[in-house]
């Protein structure tokens, strides 16, 4: 196996969703080691961290099936709008997300699938800048760990119970990412892949991969009052 810390704003391969993006973590990473490698599990282009691959499609398969089954735990950090409840779990079902070019000749009718994710709040903070009818903005620094993995779950649920994940554009909130824009120069969705838990799938010894967040993300967890946070 061969795990990487992908950046934010890479796709994990090429894809028509972005048909003029010319840099994909797949083939960076085989440059890099100088051999193939066989994805087992995706990251959004706009999340960074943890992502695994496969040296030999053997592995790549029992680790495929390790997610299918949901045996593999997911940690992620999210910055979202307001103050959460210290902990909770959203199991709200979702219906897919079709993509206009990829997805067009896919059925509207399909039934919403079951979609769990819980989550533990880390910190809260307070900021002295007005949005919409508040003279202030308060922001929770999230702990989520998703069971299943529809697309955009995280991001999906994070809107339904109202805390809003910042950077995130279809199901984020314009006013908060705004903010986060103009007075903290951050325009990346601040959802990061911070560890996976799984086992080996030849030894079978548990392991746990973990990411650091990026230099942009250590910037405004620290202007916005995160840093001292223990993240895993």
């Amino acid at each position: 196996m061969v795990a990487i810390n992908k950046p934010a704003g890479l796709l994990v391969h090429r894809s028509m969703i972005d048909k003029y993006e010319t840099e994909f973590a797949m083939q960076q990473t085989r440059d890099q080691i100088g051999q193939h490698v066989y994805p087992v599990h995706r990251l959004d282009k706009p999340t960074s961290g943890v992502l695994l691959f496969g040296l030999s499609s053997d592995v790549a398969r029992k680790l495929t099936e390790q997610f299918t089954q949901r045996e593999v735990k997911k940690h992620y950090l999210a910055v979202v709008r307001g103050y959460t409840a210290e902990q909770g779990t959203i199991d709200y079902a979702l219906k897919e997300e079709k993509d206009k070019m990829t997805d067009a000749g896919v059925a509207d009718d399909k039934p919403a699938q079951t979609a769990i994710t819980h989550y533990t709040r880390l910190k809260t903070t307070e900021l002295p800048f007005p949005v919409g009818r508040y003279q202030t903005a308060r922001y929770s620094l999230l702990s989520l760990h998703p069971e299943t993995g529809r697309k955009h779950q995280l991001r999906r649920h994070m809107k339904h119970i109202f805390h809003h994940m910042i950077g995130g554009t279809t199901h984020g909130d314009g006013k908060h990412n705004q903010l986060f824009r103009d007075k903290l120069n951050c325009s990346r969705l601040l959802l990061h892949s911070n560890a996976l838990q799984l086992a080996h799938p030849d030894t079978g010894e548990d392991l746990m991969i973990t990411a650091p967040i990026d230099l942009e993300m250590v910037r405004v967890f620290d202007e916005i009052g995160f840093s001292d946070t223990q993240l895993i």
